[in-house]
């Protein structure tokens, strides 16, 4: 069977790309607790001790953006403006408008928010059904942030990366070829302290043994040095991580970021629910891999095309498996909502560590198909 090598990586909550998708998925939760037929799109863009928040919402309620803003910085641990952000003397910047009437006027009537096309992938190759190079590199990143909040390790600072190589033999992962981890760290710190205790505290314990051996490489800060970070090394946007939140590079991305947008946003609700209908075709053992892609027309309910593509894996034909779906699913933006209960303030939960491949997201439940 063919052997090749794949990668997929992740970033850490304090990632600067990672800090502006959180800002924006608070400000959206906040509006939905207030008002759950908020309509929201905003964006954030972090840079030198300042944090930028625009776009435009719709709502009934009142949310104070510039303490979601300090609130959500505190929570990732930014208090340090001399190496990354400090969340109490940061300049915040908000400029927030009204949904445009033109859009409004597609949406209120059952309509899709925007033209666009949406990915959903799954395989067997992990429990989560997920690639098995994304799951690694996001259990690495959030274990990163686990240590550091719990004290385990108490030099490391909020920004951080990872990655994991892997080869494969035909579909099936085989073994970890290459690890690579980049934390921010306090200036004292020792690299070869740092070593240590990221491969025990971090590596042993996420990765499955069985998949790591003599030849598997380990990178921990490679440059030597990572004291400067977060938007202070290097700017942030909301959107930018489009890869790390779906599935790693091992199915293609649509035209739009998840982060900050309301289920009103085909972008996201789309992307989850097709996610949800790929999972449960491999769930339900109709195909061990699964790609479906969806599109919409703005303003119109209905989308413009399915397409399913089990890479000759499928147990049944796909024409049932369209079928199937077709007749389960109702694919309308209001469809998906009422489906996967949207308009209560989960995405929060969802900013970091994927979209998907998480327990207790609706789009993550295994039904009947």
């Amino acid at each position: 069977m063919k052997k090749y090598l794949f990668t997929s990586e992740s970033v850490t909550e304090g990632h600067p790309d990672k800090v502006c998708d959180l800002i924006s998925d608070a400000v959206l939760d906040e509006c939905l607790k207030q008002d759950k037929d908020s309509r929201v799109a905003v964006e954030t863009f972090a840079s030198k001790n300042k944090i930028t928040v625009a776009g435009q919402v719709t709502t009934k309620g009142t949310v104070n953006v510039e303490k979601v803003v300090r609130d959500t910085l505190k929570a990732i641990g930014y208090d340090n403006e001399a190496t990354d952000i400090d969340y109490m003397t940061c300049q915040i910047e908000v400029n927030i408008v009204e949904q445009s009437p033109d859009i409004a006027m597609g949406v209120d009537t059952g309509g899709a928010g925007d033209q666009g096309m949406m990915f959903g992938y799954a395989c067997d190759e992990t429990e989560e059904y997920m690639p098995f190079a994304a799951m690694m590199s996001h259990k690495l990143a959030k274990r990163l942030t686990e240590i550091r909040k719990d004290g385990i390790v108490n030099y490391l600072r909020p920004d951080g990366k990872t990655q994991v190589t892997v080869e494969y033999e035909g579909n099936v992962p085989k073994r970890i070829d290459t690890i690579v981890i980049s934390n921010q760290h306090l200036a004292d710190a020792s690299l070869e302290t740092m070593k240590s205790d990221i491969i025990n505290h971090v590596i042993k314990t996420v990765v499955p043994e069985e998949y790591i051996d003599e030849n598997t490489k380990i990178y921990i800060n490679p440059t030597g040095r990572f004291v400067i970070g977060g938007p202070l090394g290097d700017t942030g946007l909301t959107g930018r991580k489009i890869i790390v939140d779906t599935y790693g590079g091992s199915a293609p991305h649509g035209g739009g970021a998840f982060s900050g947008k309301d289920a009103s946003k085909v972008d996201r609700s789309a992307a989850y629910m097709v996610r949800h209908i790929a999972k449960n075709i491999v769930a339900n053992k109709l195909a061990k891999k699964c790609q479906i892609e969806i599109a919409y027309a703005i303003g119109v309910d209905k989308p413009v095309s399915l397409c399913v593509d089990t890479f000759g894996t499928n147990t049944i034909p796909e024409e049932e498996i369209i079928r199937r779906v077709e007749e389960k699913f109702d694919l309308t933006p209001r469809g998906i909502i009422k489906h996967l209960n949207l308009k209560e303030p989960i995405y929060t939960k969802t900013t970091n560590y994927g979209h998907f491949g998480k327990e207790g997201m609706s789009w993550e439940e295994v039904v009947e198909l």
